[in-house]
């Protein structure tokens, strides 16, 4: 079976990122949808250079179909020379939710 859902990962510098990239997928119906995670500690290499930065985590519930137009647009609105877009599959889960997952990715 494949899936139709997806729980997408991205991490953002600042709670006005958080809030304005939350804000527009939910509005263009691209993420039914996020949940902003505080205080968040990330450890990466970058540029041959250890970093250790506080940021938020975004867990944003969409769809296949609309992950396209969703990466698009979060690429659009991040301040990241390269973000952090992970899309994990949903094999299974609540009927209900899933449904309203649906019902709120209307034309996506």
């Amino acid at each position: 079976m494949k899936p139709e859902y997806l729980v997408i990962f991205c991490t953002v510098p600042n709670e006005e990122v958080a809030q304005t990239i939350s804000e527009s997928l939910v509005s263009e119906n691209l993420a039914a949808c996020v949940n902003i995670i505080k205080h968040v500690r990330s450890i990466y290499l970058w540029k041959s250079e250890i970093c250790d930065e506080g940021e938020l985590l975004l867990i944003i519930k969409s769809t296949v179909e609309a992950f396209a137009s969703l990466e698009s647009k979060i690429q659009k609105l991040h301040p990241y020379e390269v973000p952090e877009i992970l899309a994990i599959p949903v094999f299974r889960g609540n009927e209900s939710y899933l449904a309203w997952i649906d019902e709120n990715m209307k034309g996506k």
